[in-house]
């Protein structure tokens, strides 16, 4: 009788991309037929990931000028020709620049469009302003949709972003919106270390968390447990109560953004007075400032764990902050959108998440 060998499949998304390779050098751009070529450009709110991202489609960043005039306007030009080109422009506004980013995103675009670009997509792993996304109070913008409405009035053809704070978003929109996740990659490293099934529970902390932690219970084999929670004001959350049973086990929270730490802070505290033994964190957004590592460092959380959508010092950073990247997902989303292929199926179906 013959043994039957095992095959390791990878989880969904975390298959290895191979680099596209010219027969030469890395050229400026991907050809595709008689005349359609892929061409990257980097804004300059994440142009390390940028860098990323062009190694392994395995070209180089396309030549764009970007300057801060002395009045603080931004000026762009293409230092090359555009002309029939699908342009990819990778932009993740974040931080104190958060509107500067995202205007020279706007600018980028324009400059694309009068410039004759066949398709514009904006790879923005991080979508800037996605917590407002509904009226909270009276008299609130719906700021979240006014982003999308002024990427569509720039001349953007497509959008890929990654872990939305919430679904609505995408119907901000009359263009496509490719939606990824870096769940799978956050699956990965806890399995790499050993956590996962019995004795392992995945928390959501708060209720628009659910299903995601769901479908992270899943991957992982795991229990789940929910929070509740109250905000009392901005960036404040006070946590309320623990549904599920979490005593004697390791916690893992999973969430989409990190900013001050407030809500994970108060959630690990939570969970251990519910009888944890350790509490784990990750989160795809790690907006974090550094006035927050301090708190971090300090908290009951024995590691949390993000993404480089957005740039991380890694000199002021705690040891217990660790960033994983997702370059190989975006590069191989780039890949299937100019080659009018499926996007989900990178993610096996699994990136709808809402």
């Amino acid at each position: 009788m013959s043994e039957s060998a095992t095959t390791e499949v990878p989880l969904p998304g975390l298959e290895t991309l191979e680099p596209v390779q010219p027969e030469d050098r890395s050229g400026r751009w991907i050809e595709r037929g008689p005349s359609g070529k892929l061409m990257l450009f980097s804004g300059r709110s994440n142009p390390d990931l940028a860098d990323e991202i062009a190694e392994l489609l395995g070209i180089q960043l396309g030549d764009v000028q970007l300057k801060t005039f002395a009045n603080g306007e931004t000026y762009c030009r293409f230092q090359e020709s555009v002309r029939g080109a699908d342009v990819f422009i990778v932009q993740s506004p974040h931080g104190e620049h958060v509107n500067d980013h995202l205007l020279e995103l706007l600018i980028m675009i324009d400059a694309a469009k009068l410039a004759s670009a066949n398709r514009i997509t904006a790879v923005m792993p991080w979508f800037p302003y996605s917590r407002q996304d509904k009226k909270s109070s009276p008299r609130e913008p719906i700021t979240a949709k006014l982003v999308a409405e002024l990427l569509q009035a720039a001349g953007v053809d497509r959008v890929l972003t990654m872990d939305l704070h919430a679904g609505q978003i995408q119907g901000f929109f009359t263009i496509p919106v490719d939606h990824m996740t870096a769940l799978p990659l956050f699956v990965q490293h806890y399995r790499d270390k050993g956590l996962q099934g019995e004795g392992i529970v995945a928390v959501s902390p708060d209720p628009g968390r659910a299903k995601t932690a769901n479908k992270f219970a899943q991957m992982l084999e795991a229990d789940i447990a929910y929070m509740s929670k109250i905000r009392p004001e901005h960036e404040v959350a006070s946590m309320l109560e623990v549904t599920g049973r979490v005593r004697g086990k390791t916690a893992i929270l999973t969430d989409d953004i990190i900013v001050t730490g407030g809500t994970l802070i108060a959630a690990a505290e939570a969970l251990k007075e519910s009888g944890a033994n350790e509490v784990y964190a990750c989160a795809t957004h790690g907006l974090i400032p550094e006035a927050a590592f301090e708190r971090l460092a300090a908290s009951e959380l024995a590691e949390i764990t993000v993404s480089n959508t957005v740039p991380i010092d890694p000199l002021r950073r705690p040891a217990k902050v660790r960033v994983l990247p997702v370059s190989k997902l975006l590069a191989e989303t780039v890949q299937n959108v100019f080659s009018d292929e499926s996007v989900s199926a990178i993610f096996a179906g699994e990136n709808q998440l809402f």
